[in-house]
């Protein structure tokens, strides 16, 4: 029986599919409200500071798609992407 070579553990992360999951949602979001003829960073960040869904368009589901995201989440996400920690 011949050994064969050990092949490197992959570590699942929930946090990294976290991340991954805002990264989609905020994509969708900011594609709908473009071909809405919104100003997107500005909306979004509107509905960050705000918690107020109505920034954000209905098209493509968008709303409903942002509302799913936590905001202190979506803010700690947001920061330290900035800072390139993490």
């Amino acid at each position: 029986m011949t050994e064969q070579p050990h092949a490197k553990t992959q570590r699942f992360s929930l946090r990294d599919e976290k991340t991954q999951e805002m990264h989609a949602i905020l994509a969708t979001v900011y594609q709908a409200l473009r071909e809405k003829g919104y100003d997107p960073i500005n909306q979004i960040v509107g509905y960050i500071l705000s918690e107020d869904p109505t920034y954000i368009t209905n098209h493509k589901s968008a709303r409903a798609l942002i509302c799913r995201i936590d905001r202190d989440e979506l803010m700690e996400a947001l920061v330290k992407k900035y800072l390139n920690i993490d």
